[in-house]
């Protein structure tokens, strides 16, 4: 198997290790792992491309290179130039450090490097480890993402839905919670979360030079998710894994609106 794997931190993170030694494992010792990583942190910048810039890509070893753009510029670099004649089976992004559950995932770059693979008909997943009270101190911070990622990924390869004959394939997002490898209780199929409120917020700040900044900091914590959810499943100790899409598409109210504008 070829693995090719991207991140939103940027390739000197070391979450990229943790998503090194999962497809290591899953590719074997016949297969190949590529990566192809921003050369600087992009979290936050969600499906960015750079569509009105160029990127420069720069080779740092074998099957290994920084790109100046996005994890889903990434992925177009590997697909399109990188690996145009040894296309990848597989694309996983992460491992973030952070997890990207609920709103998170529409901001999340980890997210749109494995949602750009999956407009491209490739098999994607997201891989992100929760930073919490139980993980910080922690001398291995991804020890729960690199113990338990690649029998989570093979599952998902053997047994789950890989739909990609329409436009929009599906991909998964995993997150893994914010415990020891010993302590996680399991893993669970979740939907989607919603906090209630509102998912960021600004705090100004003056500087000495009399200049003014905003900062922008999380809103509400994941105990506000209802049971069943990604955040509230992964901040109670199980590994979450969440089928996604890339259609927006309301597509309760289209009827509905059908009938309104006719």
């Amino acid at each position: 198997m070829r693995i090719l794997i991207t991140n939103d931190d940027g390739i000197m993170a070391p979450g990229l290790k943790a998503a090194e030694a999962i497809a290591a494992e899953i590719a074997g010792p016949d297969g190949e792992v590529w990566v192809i990583a921003p050369a600087m942190e992009q979290s936050g910048v969600g499906h960015c491309i750079s569509y009105v810039t160029p990127m420069r890509i720069e080779q740092h070893g074998p099957r290994r290179f920084a790109v100046a753009g996005s994890p889903a510029d990434c992925i177009m670099a590997g697909l399109f130039d990188v690996m145009k004649d040894c296309p990848p089976d597989l694309v996983l992004s992460g491992v973030n450090r952070g997890h990207n559950v609920a709103e998170d995932t529409l901001y999340s770059g980890t997210i749109g490097g494995a949602m750009e693979a999956a407009l491209h008909k490739v098999r994607a997943i997201a891989m992100s480890q929760y930073y919490g009270p139980g993980s910080r101190e922690m001398a291995d911070g991804f020890e729960a993402a690199t113990a338990h990622g690649a029998r989570v990924v093979r599952q998902l390869l053997n047994k789950a839905t890989w739909e990609q004959g329409g436009r929009y394939g599906v991909f998964y997002n995993i997150n893994f919670p914010p415990v020891t490898a010993d302590q996680v209780k399991g893993v669970k199929a979740t939907i989607q979360g919603e906090r209630g409120g509102s998912p960021f917020g600004i705090s100004p700040q003056d500087a000495p030079n009399g200049r003014r900044y905003l900062w922008i900091q999380h809103g509400l914590g994941n105990h506000t998710c209802a049971p069943g959810t990604d955040a509230r499943e992964s901040s109670e100790g199980h590994i979450t894994v969440t089928p996604l899409r890339a259609d927006l598409t309301a597509r309760d109210l289209v009827s509905g609106l059908e009938d309104i504008l006719s």
